[in-house]
């Protein structure tokens, strides 16, 4: 029904959907995994199902259900489409999906480039010096944080600093801020400058990981 309704739709169209290695997740006797025993005995069907669609220019996708990634600043692939039988509280299966999605950045050179100076430790305020490339839009939102390598989203910064609030010294091919020792980690370990983009609202620049 769900095949037939791709060929009719159009918006059903652009969907992709991995192969149907499960068996039909619908309609079971609740908590078993026997089909409808009931007066109605409906057939088995997948009824749950996971299509995905990615929104880019060109969206012509391989029998893997992969897009290219020199055609496509996002490349999704399906790595598993199973349902999960052990689940009764319901007379359907539930269905789960986990994909790869890889992002092309839009920019191939940092705007900034950020360099921790000197030692890092909790014992004194500390030095960061950063450079941006010609006409590159900052504002006075712009903020350098301090993250742990292994970091997951901008908001998980350890502490940061305002590049204008925070500004102790600049020349015409650098700047130079501070950090308070107060909020730099005693613990120590291993981390990485990020500069923060107001007005492009991403990251611009990533240092090389350093020790604190």
């Amino acid at each position: 029904q769900l095949n037939m309704a791709k060929k009719k739709e159009a918006f059903l169209k652009e969907f992709k959907e991995g192969p149907l290695q499960f068996k039909p997740t619908y309609k079971f006797d609740l908590y078993s995994e026997v089909y409808d025993t009931s007066e109605k005995k409906r057939k088995p069907a997948w009824t749950d199902r996971i299509l995905w669609k990615v929104k880019n220019v060109c969206e012509v996708a391989s029998k893997e259900g992969e897009f290219p990634e020199e055609e496509h600043l996002i490349s999704v692939t399906l790595n598993n489409y199973s349902s999960h039988m052990s689940y009764g509280i319901s007379d359907h299966k539930p269905v789960t999906g986990t994909f790869r999605l890889e992002m092309k950045p839009l920019l191939s050179d940092p705007l900034v480039m950020l360099n921790p100076e000197g030692e890092w430790s909790a014992d004194h305020d500390v030095f960061v010096r950063y450079s941006a490339v010609p006409d590159y839009p900052s504002s006075a939102w712009d903020w350098i944080g301090l993250f742990q390598v292994n970091f997951r989203h901008v908001n998980d910064y350890v502490t940061y600093s305002w590049v204008e609030d925070d500004e102790f010294s600049s020349d015409t091919d650098s700047k130079q801020i501070y950090m308070s020792a107060s909020e730099i980690p005693a613990m120590g370990g291993e981390f990485l400058l990020c500069y923060y983009s107001n007005n492009l609202q991403s990251i611009v620049g990533i240092s090389e990981p350093f020790q604190v």
